[in-house]
C-alpha cells in the first residue's frame, strides 16, 4: 500500500467516524423541498369564486359557516403577494356585515373568509345610527357589495341589559335605547326572561334590518337589484348561522 492509498483510507476513516458521532455533520445539505411536493400554494388550491350577485354571496357565507362548524375551514391567502393585490387593484368585498362587537362573534372566521372578503361594522348590540348606516353606504355604493347582513346572537349582553332594565352609565344608554323599540314590541308575548332575551334578540335584527332598508341610497340600491339586505343569528354553543331572521 503506497502513501496515497494511506492518506484516502485515512481520509475515509475519519469521514465514516464524523458520520456515525456526528449523523447530523456531514458535508452535504439534504434537499428540504421533496420532488413531488405540490407546487400550490393553500390560497391557489382553494381560490375562492367571483360574486356576482347577493344569492351566490349567501351561498358562499353558508358555505363558510358550514366549514367552520365542521372544523374545516380553509387556509386562506396572507401572503404579501395577496396583500399588494387588493392595495394596487383595492377592495371588492362580497358582502356587507353589521354585527356586535362581542368578541365570540368574528364574521371572517365563522364565515371561513379572508382578506378583503367582508365589510364589517361592529357594535354593540348590532344596532344602526348615522355612523354605521354611513359605513353601509360606502360598502354598497363605492364598494359594489351585493348583500348586506344584520348578525345577531343569542346570549347577547347588550339585549339583555336592556330587558333587565336599570340605569346604564355614559354612553351604553345610547345602545339600551335603541334595542327598547324592539323589546317594547315582544314583551307582552314572552313568558320569562330567557324567552324574552331571544324575542328581543331577533326582533333587534329585524329592526336594524328596516332601518337599513328605509336608507334612501340603500333604498334605491334595492329597487335597481343590485344590492340585498338579510337579517341573520349566530349561535354561540353551536357556532351555526341562522339566516333570514
Amino acid at each position: 500500500m503506497n502513501k496515497t492509498s494511506i492518506k484516502l483510507t485515512s481520509a475515509s476513516l475519519i469521514t465514516a467516524l464524523s458520520i456515525s458521532m456526528f449523523p447530523g455533520c456531514t458535508n452535504t445539505k439534504p434537499d428540504k423541498t421533496p420532488k413531488d411536493s405540490p407546487s400550490q400554494t393553500a390560497a391557489e388550491i382553494y381560490k375562492r369564486p367571483e360574486i356576482i350577485d347577493s344569492g351566490m354571496a349567501i351561498q358562499l357565507l353558508k358555505e363558510g359557516n358550514k366549514r367552520f362548524v365542521s372544523n374545516k375551514t380553509l387556509s386562506d391567502d396572507t401572503t404579501a403577494e395577496k396583500r399588494k393585490s387588493l392595495v394596487s387593484n383595492g377592495q371588492h368585498p362580497f358582502a356587507i356585515v353589521l354585527t356586535c362587537s362581542d368578541s365570540r362573534v368574528p364574521p371572517e372566521t365563522l364565515f371561513d373568509q379572508g382578506l378583503g372578503d367582508l365589510f364589517v361594522i361592529r357594535d354593540a348590540g348590532n344596532v344602526v345610527d348615522p355612523v354605521e348606516l354611513g359605513s353601509i353606504e360606502y360598502g354598497a355604493e363605492h364598494l359594489g357589495s351585493p348583500l348586506i347582513v344584520v348578525l345577531g346572537h343569542d346570549k347577547c349582553g347588550a339585549v339583555k341589559a336592556t330587558v333587565e332594565g336599570g340605569e346604564a352609565e355614559g354612553n351604553i344608554k345610547e345602545i339600551v335605547e335603541k334595542i327598547k323599540p324592539s323589546l317594547e314590541k315582544v314583551k307582552h308575548s314572552c313568558t320569562d326572561e330567557n324567552q324574552l332575551c331571544e324575542a328581543c334578540e331577533n326582533e333587534n335584527i329585524k329592526n336594524s334590518v328596516a332601518q337599513i332598508e328605509n336608507d334612501p341610497i340603500i333604498k334605491k340600491l334595492e329597487n335597481e337589484k343590485k344590492v340585498r339586505v338579510i337579517g341573520a343569528k349566530y349561535h354561540l354553543d353551536t357556532g351555526l348561522v341562522s339566516f333570514e331572521i
